[in-house]
Parts: C-alpha cells; structure tokens; sequence
C-alpha cells in the first residue's frame, strides 16, 4: 500500500504542475483586440463598452508587448488607447482604474538620463552620478530631508540604511508634502533627488509602490496641440505612448476580462 501510495502521490503532483501551466487557464487574463476603424477617442470607447470591457488599459510591460502584438497591421502609425488626462499632470484609464499622476517640468524627461529629482515643484531627468541633497521616506516617522550631497545611487543607499527608502510622490498630496519640506528649507529652486529612476523607456519608483506604469516617448506628454487629452500608442515604436487631440481619428485596441 505505501508504494501505490507513492505512486499516486507523483502522479497528482505532476498532474498538479501540468494544469498550472495549461494553457486554457489563460483565458482569465485580458484579452486585446485590435479595431482597425478610424474613430475619435470617445467614439473608440464607446464601441468598446459595447462589444467587449473597454479601451485597453495597459498595467505593465508584458501586457504592453501583448497589445503591441495585436496590432495586425504594421501600416497603421498611431492606435488609441484607454488613458485620458482628467486634470492638470493627472490621467486615468477609460475602466476607472487609478490615474496617473505625473508631475514632470516643460519639456521633460529629456530621455538622456536615468534618475528623478525635484526642482520648483516639478520633476526633471537628472544625471545619477550628479550630487544633490534629497529627501527619505520613513514608514514610522514620514519624510525625513538630508543635508548631504550624494549622487542618486549613494542617496539611495543612505535612506535604505537609516530609513526606509527614497521618497515617492504618488499623487498631489505627497507631492505637497515634499514641496512643503523644500520650502521649509528655502532650496526651492535647488535640486533635489527623489526616488524615482529610469528602466528602459518606463519610470519606476525606488521603494517600489505601485506608482502606476506609464510608457510615454521621450518628451511625451507635451501638449503641444489644442487640448491633447488623449493617448496614442505607435505600435512601430514599441508601442511608445504620445499624447493626441481626442478628437483626431485613429484606430484602437480594447480589452476584454480583467
């Protein structure tokens, strides 16, 4: 009896690893189809809600390649997506998940550097070897401004050591509160580093929150139209993201499940 008991038992274990990785079970994740009709963005979304969840939200860079795939048809340059700017620095996806909140200065990122600092209240791409002062995130006693000059990498390390991590800004209210901090120390015009740095094309935070993924070209969102509240992705890019008219014409991706 103890060896049939055995041999069950590899067998369920096998049975067991042999389902984790078939692939029906996919059928739960977002499922991308491309529309190749030119409609403006609130037309896009409607036609969306109709037939299938939504315009496509984009979480990560896996389900980005996944959208970029299911654009069929290499001719077309520019392709709508679910993300639509609801305020000053601030989008949000079509579904209501949560928005992004971007604060970069005119023209920035520059897309030549690697690493995040604060200057004036709003974001620029900085060289990481430069040195600036900085500000820490401390989950018992909040942010915590550091009278040293470091480069990013030595910032870093410092506030993982004493504290918790380089501070993020995630929405207006944290964005305040570091502006509040700088003020308090009469360097706002100064350079300060924050926790956030540069992997490939996407920016992430140091501490690694959930800062929202975002996939803008280099200089993107500019604005540089009347009223560009809408997002394009160039599927002969990568995928890159520009910010675009709402109510220009183009093609569009939905999603379908979760």
């Amino acid at each position: 009896m103890l060896l049939v008991s055995k041999k069950w038992t590899k067998l369920y274990i096998s049975l067991f690893f042999s389902l984790l990785s078939a692939p029906y079970l996919n059928v739960f994740q977002c499922q991308y189809h491309f529309i190749n009709e030119n409609k403006t963005w609130t037309e896009a979304q409607r036609y969306c809600r109709e037939n299938y969840t939504d315009l496509a939200t984009v979480d990560n860079m896996n389900d980005m390649n996944e959208l970029n795939k299911s654009v069929n048809d290499r001719s077309v340059k520019f392709v709508w997506i679910g993300l639509q700017k609801t305020g000053r620095d601030k989008w949000q996806w079509s579904s209501g998940e949560p928005a992004l909140y971007l604060n970069w200065g005119d023209k920035q990122p520059e897309g030549r550097d690697y690493c995040g600092m604060m200057t004036n209240g709003q974001w620029h791409d900085l060289s990481c070897s430069v040195t600036c002062h900085f500000i820490c995130n401390n989950t018992n006693t909040g942010l915590v401004f550091v009278n040293q000059m470091m480069n990013w990498r030595d910032a870093q390390s410092y506030c993982r050591q004493n504290h918790s991590d380089l501070v993020s800004v995630r929405n207006q209210d944290e964005s305040q509160q570091v502006q509040q901090i700088i003020s308090d120390r009469h360097l706002s015009e100064s350079r300060i580093w924050i926790g956030l740095f540069r992997v490939r094309d996407s920016w992430q935070w140091s501490d690694q929150s959930d800062s929202s993924f975002r996939y803008w070209k280099s200089g993107e969102p500019n604005n540089a139209g009347d009223g560009e509240n809408c997002t394009n992705v160039e599927p002969n890019a990568q995928g890159q993201w520009y910010d675009n008219s709402c109510n220009n014409q183009c093609p569009f991706v939905c999603h379908e499940g979760e």
